[in-house]
């Protein structure tokens, strides 16, 4: 009985723990601050603190949209000193794969710093979606949550706003778990996180907050939810839907 007392304080304070950090803004890092970074990182000022990073010197035109910047030769600061809860990578497939793996050494010594629960989610934007995914399952430590994303639209095409626009996603990874491919009815499932439980989207088992696995998986999703929950709120159609299914569609020019 005293144990049950004790579970049942424990998960109450990390649901007032949860509870605090939904309500702080999200802490967003966007690396690659070209046009395609500027015109995302300027809608994201709505909904929290952005810090732009690039090759080159956007200082002045970040300060203009209500961003921070450093210079990406300031790699390691931005990482690690930036309290970042969520990195954008808004660069060329081309230098893709070379960003994530100068981004890694600044990830683990950021949870050398302040934990292995520092991590931050890993967002990449790409408009071709199973190579940046391999890559970044491949390189980034495992701790890093990954949110495979293409925002179908650019600053040409959806200058007056993003409502009305498609926004694509795969939740890939999530407290070290890789999730399978889910259909879009499985994914609404998966989004359903009715009083504090969490479906692993794997093996359709739910945890409560008084596991400390589950409490991590729960930050973990409540976070990406939190990031999705931009594009949702500008008007974006939210459509899940796998990378492999996502470069097999765009091969066969099927999006509409």
């Amino acid at each position: 009985q005293e144990e049950a007392r004790l579970s049942s304080m424990l998960a109450s304070v990390r649901q007032q723990k949860l509870a605090v950090l939904r309500s702080r803004p999200l802490n967003i890092g966007v690396i690659g601050f070209g046009r395609f970074g500027q015109f995302i990182a300027k809608s994201f000022t709505n909904y929290g603190n952005v810090i732009g990073t690039s090759r080159g010197d956007y200082a002045a035109i970040a300060h203009e949209i209500g961003a921070e910047y450093m210079p990406l030769s300031d790699l390691e600061s931005f990482v690690v000193e930036g309290n970042l809860d969520v990195i954008v990578l808004a660069v060329s497939i081309v230098s893709f794969e070379e960003t994530v793996k100068d981004l890694v050494p600044h990830l683990q010594k950021r949870m050398e710093i302040k934990g292995k629960d520092s991590c931050p989610l890993i967002v990449d934007v790409a408009s071709v979606k199973e190579h940046p995914r391999t890559i970044l399952l491949e390189h980034l430590p495992e701790e890093c949550d990954v949110l495979c994303a293409h925002p179908m639209f650019g600053p040409d095409s959806a200058k007056h706003g993003w409502q009305g626009q498609t926004f694509v996603y795969e939740k890939t990874r999530i407290n070290k778990v890789v999730f399978h491919p889910v259909s879009e009815e499985e994914q609404h499932e998966l989004d359903d996180d009715e009083g504090g439980a969490f479906s692993d989207g794997i093996t359709g088992g739910y945890c409560d907050l008084g596991d400390d696995d589950c409490e991590a998986t729960v930050e973990g999703m409540d976070r990406m939810e939190r990031f999705l929950s931009i594009w949702e709120e500008e008007g974006c159609n939210m459509t899940p839907l796998s990378c492999k299914d996502h470069d097999a569609y765009a091969a066969n020019s099927q999006f509409i």
